[in-house]
């Protein structure tokens, strides 16, 4: 088995000749000395340098719009414009609601014209609701013990950069 290693190896630096000749006259047109070696160096060469080509062809031009579940730049634009304009009209839709059920109630009777505003209307829609803020003990905990984990591994990588240094 090892025997047939050291052929394949040799076989692989063994110079041959590529010879090109005219079929008519037998005139040699062309000639090459290879080796197995070189032939195939080249030919993997040749095939990183198509795939390096058709990756940048691909990456850096318009064609990669064509390959299937990339955008383009352009349409994530117009996307986020899209949202930004719906998100815009469902609020004043919402804030148009609002005021016609305070007229409705105005015409129903259940609210004084005095009362009815439109600022008033608006401002209770408005309105955030109450959050309470106040952090609660297991946060306050958890907070701590945190902090004193921060301030060991500080500590260790502190000691560890001193012994580095020496």
């Amino acid at each position: 088995m090892a025997k047939k290693k050291f052929d394949f190896r040799k076989k692989l630096f063994i110079k041959n000749r590529l010879v090109i000749l005219n079929e008519d006259t037998f005139e040699e047109i062309f000639s090459f000395k290879l080796t197995l070696m070189n032939v195939f160096v080249i030919f993997s060469l040749g095939g990183i340098f198509l795939i390096l080509i058709t990756t940048f062809i691909i990456a850096f031009t318009p064609l990669r719009e064509f390959i299937p579940g990339y955008s383009s730049s352009e349409l994530k634009k117009n996307a986020t414009e899209l949202a930004i304009k719906s998100d815009s009209l469902e609020t004043a839709l919402k804030k148009n609601e609002a005021y016609i059920h305070g007229i409705q109630k105005v015409l129903r009777g259940e609210l004084e014209y005095a009362k009815f505003n439109k600022d008033s209307i608006l401002a209770e829609k408005d309105e955030p609701s109450e959050v309470n803020m106040k952090a609660t003990e297991e946060e306050i905990k958890l907070r701590d013990e945190v902090a004193k984990e921060e301030k060991v591994s500080g500590e260790k990588k502190q000691s560890k950069n001193k012994s580095d240094k020496k």
